[in-house]
């Protein structure tokens, strides 16, 4: 299993506006592709920002590459993220992990 993170944050008062554009169509896209075993958010809010924390869970690299392309470390973007005034780094880190607790986050 491969875990991909991605963090990206906007301004406080386009957080509720992000989150459901987020819930819509990142989240809906990743869980409709093959090979997605999961993810998790988290969103906190601090110095003015809402911050979005995705960890998402993959079989393959192959099905990775169905979602971020050809260049899978580069942070996938919306059309719409700018509207939103997100902030995200253009750098996702992967890791190979062999289970996923279900305490993460509680």
């Amino acid at each position: 299993m491969i875990s991909r993170y991605w963090h990206g944050a906007v301004p406080s008062h386009m957080g509720d506006a992000f989150d459901q554009h987020f819930n819509n169509n990142v989240l809906a896209e990743i869980a409709a592709l093959t090979g997605n075993l999961g993810v998790f958010v988290k969103r906190r809010a601090f110095g003015g920002y809402d911050h979005f924390f995705l960890v998402s869970y993959w079989d393959t690299w192959d099905s990775i590459r169905a979602f971020a392309g050809d260049r899978p470390h580069i942070a996938v973007h919306y059309p719409e993220d700018e509207r939103f005034g997100l902030i995200a780094d253009p750098i996702v880190l992967h890791q190979q992990c062999t289970t996923v607790d279900p305490w993460f986050g509680q």
